[in-house]
C-alpha cells in the first residue's frame, strides 16, 4: 500500500470540498418557500398572522396564484393598511389578480398617497393591470404623476396608458 503524503491528503480534501460544495448550495436552493404549495385560503390566512413577515409572504404567495386568488381580494384590501412590505405585496397580488380585483380600486387609489414610494409604485402598477375597471382612479393617478420618485412616475404613466388603451380597445369592439 502506498503511503499518502500530507499534500496528497490535502488535495483529496480540496477535491472533495469542490465536489460537495455545489451539492450543498443546490440543496439549499431547492428549499420550499413558506407560500409554496399553499391553497388560496391558506395564503389568505397568512395575511391574518400577527407577524408582518408572514403576512408579507402570504400576500406574495397570493400574487403568484394570480386571477384564481380573486376570493382573497377583501383580505388583500385590508392588507393595504398594514406594514409597508405587506402593503406592497398586497398591491402586487391585486395587480396579478387583474380585472377581478376591481373592488380594490378605491383602496389602491388611496395607496397612491402612501408614504413609501414602493407602495405607491406597486399600487399604480396594480391599477394599470386591473385595466378599464380602474378608470375611477385616473384623477388620483394624474395627481401623483409628478411624484418625486422616477419609478413611481414611470409606473403612473404605464398605468394610465394601460387603463386608456384597454378602454379604447373595448370601445372599438362594442358596436
Amino acid at each position: 500500500m502506498r503511503k499518502e503524503s500530507i499534500q496528497d491528503r490535502y488535495r483529496m480534501c480540496q477535491s472533495a470540498r469542490l465536489l460537495l460544495l455545489p451539492l450543498v448550495f443546490l440543496s439549499a436552493c431547492h428549499a420550499k418557500l413558506p407560500y409554496e404549495g399553499k391553497a388560496t385560503a391558506e395564503l389568505e390566512q397568512m395575511l391574518r398572522d400577527p407577524n408582518p413577515a408572514v403576512q408579507a409572504q402570504g400576500a406574495f404567495g397570493l400574487s403568484r396564484v394570480g386571477p384564481e386568488a380573486r376570493s382573497a381580494v377583501p383580505s388583500l384590501i385590508d392588507a393595504l393598511k398594514k406594514d409597508s412590505l405587506v402593503r406592497q405585496n398586497a398591491a402586487l397580488a391585486l395587480g396579478q389578480i387583474g380585472p377581478g380585483a376591481r373592488d380594490a380600486v378605491p383602496a389602491l387609489s388611496e395607496a397612491l398617497s402612501d408614504s413609501e414610494w414602493t407602495v405607491r409604485r406597486q399600487a399604480a402598477l396594480a391599477l394599470g393591470q386591473i385595466g378599464p375597471e380602474a378608470r375611477k382612479a385616473i384623477p388620483a393617478l394624474q395627481k401623483i404623476s409628478r411624484d418625486p420618485d422616477p419609478l413611481v412616475r414611470r409606473a403612473v404613466q404605464k398605468a394610465l396608458n394601460q387603463i386608456r388603451a384597454r378602454e379604447d380597445r373595448d370601445s372599438k369592439v362594442r358596436p
